[in-house]
């Protein structure tokens, strides 16, 4: 019997089904909120041993609920609205950044069979939401009444929607060698895909460059050092952020980081073989494919926080100028010669029906 199938069982078909689907929501936004809140003292920890230092240490063993108590924290401050805002959509802006970076979890495949919802355009999905990211940040930065969030809002928005137009042409590249936009299949494609033997399309030199611009694309989709121009302390304070506090603040740092890790996700799912193991080599699979994902998830977030601590911020010349000048029309060429390759060698010949 199914997971669904016991609830309908209990409460029958429609309020079984509706019991069931809440209870799966449940299962994957609690991990990650909890998974946030190491996220953020993961992060913190390895910055100071890069720097020397020794980060949170004080707040519970090893510092480890210091995370905790800044959340507290920010929960019992109380919440400043400016005069001067457009209260309800300075209220809705970080409510709808942190739903999104919630959703998007929803067709992300943690094992075999093992997705909330396992959708054939799953692909398409996961890009339409994380474009619908910059509509909170710009209402954020307007309804502040505020020329610093109102600059910050405009960066990011700028710097968002250029780089996924770069992030669409690498998705299409991957989108036609796997053959299939949902997400499981794509993991599944890249079984053994290199030389009958290694998972993933990193291996693939076809998909290296793809990879390599897709990471780099991901740190700039988040707002992650070297491309955290929205949020550049020296000239625009916090950014779109700055005018707010307590609990509405806590949602964008949430949500924020939610996405970080959705991306340190997403990345294995498409280039290093999801669930799979590196080698296709039988007693590799006895490990479950959940512990996989998950430690190339946390060497994903590693090298996030490593990029951090080591690269200077860019310009916003720069930062416009990779994205434009050189990622668009670098992504764009690869897709031609994906595309040409793949028909060069019948790779379409083998669509299903």
């Amino acid at each position: 019997m199914t997971f669904t199938g016991f609830f309908q069982g209990l409460f029958g078909a429609d309020l079984g089904w509706f019991l069931a689907t809440l209870a799966l929501i449940l299962l994957i936004a609690f991990p990650v909120m909890v998974g946030v809140a190491f996220a953020v003292y993961a992060d913190r920890k390895i910055w100071a041993a890069m720097q020397l230092r020794r980060g949170p240490n004080v707040v519970g063993p090893f510092g480890l609920l210091q995370t905790f108590a800044d959340a507290a924290k920010l929960f019992l401050q109380e919440t400043i609205i400016p005069s001067g805002a457009s209260r309800a959509v300075f209220l809705l802006a970080p409510m709808i950044t942190f739903v999104l970076a919630l959703v998007v979890w929803a067709v992300m495949p943690f094992d075999a069979g093992v997705v909330l919802a396992d959708l054939n355009v799953g692909l398409l999905y996961v890009f339409a939401v994380s474009s619908m990211g910059v509509y909170g940040i710009i209402m954020s930065g307007w309804a502040s009444n505020s020329k610093y969030a109102f600059l910050g809002g405009l960066r990011s928005a700028a710097q968002m929607v250029s780089y996924e137009v770069s992030m669409g042409f690498i998705l299409v590249a991957v989108m036609m060698y796997a053959q299939s936009l949902n997400l499981s299949d794509i993991v599944m494609s890249q079984k053994g895909n290199v030389l009958g033997i290694l998972n993933g399309n990193i291996f693939n030199p076809l998909l290296f460059p793809m990879a390599i611009m897709f990471f780099i694309t991901a740190l700039a989709e988040t707002n992650r050092p070297p491309f955290d121009l929205p949020e550049a302390e020296a000239e625009l304070v916090a950014g779109y952020q700055v005018e707010y506090s307590s609990m509405a603040f806590a949602l964008f740092f949430l949500g924020e980081y939610a996405n970080i890790l959705f991306m340190c996700a997403l990345i294995p799912v498409l280039f290093l073989g999801g669930w799979l193991p590196p080698v296709d080599w039988a007693p590799l699979y006895w490990i479950p494919g959940w512990i996989w994902f998950l430690a190339k998830l946390f060497f994903m977030f590693f090298v996030f926080a490593w990029v951090k601590a080591t690269v200077p911020r860019y310009r916003y010349d720069q930062l416009m100028r990779i994205g434009w000048k050189v990622f668009l029309p670098l992504s764009l060429f690869w897709v031609v010669v994906v595309s040409g390759w793949l028909m060069f060698t019948g790779h379409f010949d083998t669509i299903p029906a």
